[in-house]
């Protein structure tokens, strides 16, 4: 059987360890490591729309900011931004859509 004084150890310890987790938190929200910046309500601005594995240590990555897209390869040191600021292929194939019926519409 546990005896009082094994029973009041246990309740110590793990009063020591909660305390200590409730520091280490306390201490990561002051140095702005806790988590996400973003809070609730926010509109993101990052997205990551596509990955694609090229071999065991590069990645190649779409990933969209403020309706710009950028492919980059990221790698095991090292991460190359291969171009920068295009538009989506939905995005192009709806203005050659557009400049094709305004061109019909001149032509006529």
């Amino acid at each position: 059987m546990t005896s009082f004084s094994d029973l009041l150890t246990l309740a110590m310890a793990l009063g020591f360890v909660l305390a200590l987790m409730g520091l280490l938190a306390f201490a990561l929200k002051k140095l702005n490591l806790a988590g996400p910046a973003i809070t609730v309500g926010q509109k993101r601005r990052l997205k990551v729309l596509e990955v694609m594995s090229l071999d065991a240590r590069r990645r190649l990555m779409i990933i969209k900011r403020d309706d710009k897209e950028h492919l980059v390869i990221l790698g095991a040191n090292s991460e190359t931004v291969i171009e920068s600021g295009f538009s989506s292929q939905e995005e192009t194939e709806q203005n050659e859509a557009l400049n094709n019926k305004n061109n019909k519409k001149k032509a006529a």
